[in-house]
């Protein structure tokens, strides 16, 4: 069988998004990968640097060196379950 979109990998990417960041994408592509809204992971960042005075910040830089960029190519967050799937609000 052969699809028309882009190719996905079959596991989930670890990636650092070309779209959708503040300083460097690391929030927004730990949000991606647990499937949840960026924002909250940027506010967790914040509060676990609170409360460990500084010292979890440095897990961003860190973060920012390990994790690649994703390609120019790749479809804008939420990537789709499946290749080709839409979503449709159907009226019960």
């Amino acid at each position: 069988m052969t699809g028309t979109g882009t190719p996905q990998p079959p596991y989930k990417q670890l990636r650092r998004p070309t779209t959708d960041r503040i300083v460097a994408g690391v929030a927004s592509g730990v949000g991606r990968y647990l499937n949840v809204d960026p924002t909250l992971v940027r506010v967790i960042f914040a509060v676990t640097g609170l409360f460990t005075g500084g010292i979890a910040v440095l897990a961003y830089p860190i973060m920012w060196f390990l994790m690649p960029a994703e390609p120019a190519g790749t479809p804008a967050w939420p990537h789709p379950a499946t290749p080709g799937a839409t979503t449709t609000a159907t009226p019960t």
